[in-house]
């Protein structure tokens, strides 16, 4: 078990190489942040086409030329094998975010999201196992659980699946584990709870409740709940999931080969967030007006959601800085800086 701050101290002094597919997107360009302010070396792959080169150049305006130059942009896609190879070509971590996420497009575009989610997270496993990099850390996700009833979720129980999304995020879970069976290749799935914060989309089809509703509050739009609002989720502030991916990267041998629920262990319903998100805006001094039009279920979608946090506290030293309340504040300040005009 590794002290997070220890390890930020440890990697000051001693520069790697890094690299983190789906750079450009919303957690990618968080640890592009991060590991950047650590004077590491970063490669980063996108394809943009969810990902925005505006984080990139958010990130570059914010730190020294110096820090800046070391990182590289590859744009491409992870469906392309040979371009996996040539980023994973002396890389000692990679973290591997690229997806098409979103249970509502995987039910609308089933075939685009199995061909990225699954067929390029097998090119970069394989590329980085043939590279010989010495960790491999991918984005999993909690719609594995699927309709399994159990609160909180625990890794080792889950059900059936419920979209075409979460198909993809247990098959790549599978996928790890037969290539640490058959080639013993080390890796560590980590799977996301509802992760929110800065540079998150709050625009588009399939935009995420948090940022969707901060800009829908911010600019005075009415905002959309499905369901009656009881539909409850355990929302992790993209911090402590930038603190899980490098725990993971650097985390002893025994601990590898394992998938680790990533979020706070709490539980709030969709009506609780309305009322922190509308309080916590009242306070920086924008009155909200409207009250929330509730409709149809959504599709795919799980009603409670919670997790245990316990594997990924005991094995990797994981301890979640940001609560809710304290993430969405982080957040309502960066998104009236940013994005209060669209």
């Amino acid at each position: 078990m590794s002290d997070y701050n220890s390890l930020k101290n440890h990697l000051l002094t001693n520069q790697n190489t890094w690299l983190i597919t789906g750079v450009a997107g919303f957690i990618g360009s968080n640890l592009l942040e991060q590991l950047i302010n650590l004077n590491q070396i970063v490669i980063g792959m996108d394809n943009l086409s969810t990902g925005k080169k505006k984080n990139l150049d958010d990130i570059k305006s914010s730190c020294t030329d110096k820090l800046w130059s070391n990182f590289t942009f590859i744009k491409g896609d992870i469906c392309d094998l040979d371009l996996c190879y040539k980023a994973c070509q002396d890389v000692d971590f990679v973290l591997h975010q690229a997806a098409l996420g979103s249970v509502p497009r995987s039910i609308s575009d089933p075939i685009n999201t199995n061909s990225s989610n699954i067929n390029g997270f097998l090119n970069i496993l394989l590329a980085s196992k043939d590279s010989s990099v010495k960790s491999f850390t991918y984005a999993a996700s909690s719609s594995t659980y699927g309709d399994h009833p159990d609160l909180p979720k625990v890794e080792d129980k889950i059900g059936r699946p419920l979209s075409p999304y979460a198909i993809t995020k247990y098959v790549n879970e599978l996928y790890a584990e037969i290539f640490a069976r058959a080639y013993s290749f080390q890796s560590i799935g980590l799977r996301y709870f509802n992760v929110f914060g800065k540079r998150q989309d709050p625009l588009g089809a399939y935009a995420a409740v948090i940022p969707k509703w901060i800009y829908a509050i911010l600019n005075q739009e009415r905002l959309y709940i499905n369901g009656n609002g009881e539909t409850s989720r355990d929302f992790c502030y993209i911090d402590n999931a930038v603190q899980a991916n490098i725990l993971a990267a650097l985390s002893p041998s025994k601990f590898r080969n394992n998938v680790y629920n990533v979020a706070v262990g709490d539980r709030t319903s969709l009506n609780e967030l309305f009322f922190i998100l509308k309080n916590a805006i009242k306070k920086e001094g924008v009155l909200y007006k409207f009250e929330p039009e509730y409709r149809e279920f959504r599709a795919g979608d799980v009603m409670h959601s919670q997790a245990s946090i316990q594997k990924i506290s005991e094995n990797l030293g994981y301890k979640p800085q940001f609560k809710i309340k304290e993430g969405i504040s982080e957040s309502i300040k960066w998104y009236m800086t940013n994005l209060k005009d669209g």
